[in-house]
């Protein structure tokens, strides 16, 4: 399946549209596409074959890739498209020499445009050194790739849990309403696991629910939004005085809070 939709935006005339869809066994593949200049964007490049379909289908040109951090399954197709279309590839600086093709390298608070609109890079730093997330505040859109993910966080392999705290206070200041992007299809796990740190959250169950009847009708969870991921994320949720209490965690800093939840989720 796929997911077509505009983008948030006052002129919905000349909203950005976005595809979604799957690449590998569980990336997204997501493409940005202003309907007036023509720039599309793709958000990481996990592989060719869909993007260049999706692509197709649409009877889009690729201009950009928006590369988020090092890992293959981030970047495979980067040096295939860029032969293909001669896009530009955008990625984090911290992280420069291991992205394929790089054009422009962007660190925390740069600032671009892509078709007329702002996009500002925040650096996120967690599940790798370099992470960086693509956030379009006039569009009201954040691609956070593997830092936050529906109710979940990305795994810690190059960073500690006190830095991908840090990246998650950045994100938890945007607006309520930004729309979340994300790298893979964890939500139903990511789901069942909250469950077990947040068992007394109303809206956390709810939530849960509908991601199992979505997933088992093989539907997106994507986008999410960042006010449901602070009703529902338990990372976004460390202050809460019922998680704290459940894992024998009350006097703790956030900090060790949220790293005691992500040690539990490797686990789970």
């Amino acid at each position: 399946m796929r997911r077509f939709l505009p983008a948030n935006g006052e002129d919905m005339m000349k909203a950005l549209e976005i595809d979604v869809f799957l690449c590998r066994s569980d990336n997204f593949g997501v493409l940005l596409h202003d309907p007036v200049s023509g720039a599309t964007a793709a958000i990481d490049a996990p592989e060719e074959g869909p993007i260049l379909q999706a692509l197709d289908g649409h009877g889009w040109k690729l201009t950009h890739i928006f590369t988020t951090h090092h890992h293959q399954d981030h970047v495979e197709a980067n040096l295939a498209l860029k032969d293909r279309f001669q896009c530009e590839i955008h990625g984090p600086y911290d992280e420069a020499v291991a992205i394929p093709g790089l054009d422009r390298s962007q660190a925390d608070g740069d600032e671009f445009e892509f078709a007329g609109r702002r996009v500002q890079v925040i650096s996120t730093p967690g599940h790798t050194a370099g992470h960086i997330c693509y956030y379009l505040p006039d569009d009201g859109l954040l691609f956070a790739a593997d830092t936050l993910f529906a109710m979940g966080c990305g795994r810690l392999f190059e960073r500690p849990a006190a830095d991908m705290w840090h990246s998650f206070q950045k994100l938890m200041v945007l607006p309520d309403d930004t729309k979340v992007y994300f790298g893979h299809e964890y939500t139903l796990s990511n789901a069942r696991f909250a469950l077990t740190v947040d068992p007394d959250n109303a809206a956390l169950r709810d939530r849960a629910e509908r991601v199992e009847k979505a997933r088992q009708a093989n539907e997106f969870t994507i986008p999410t939004t960042i006010a449901l991921e602070k009703q529902t994320n338990p990372y976004m949720r460390v202050a809460d005085a019922g998680i704290r209490k459940h894992l024998g965690l009350e006097g703790a800093s956030d900090a060790d809070v949220f790293a005691e939840i992500r040690t539990r989720k490797d686990n789970f």
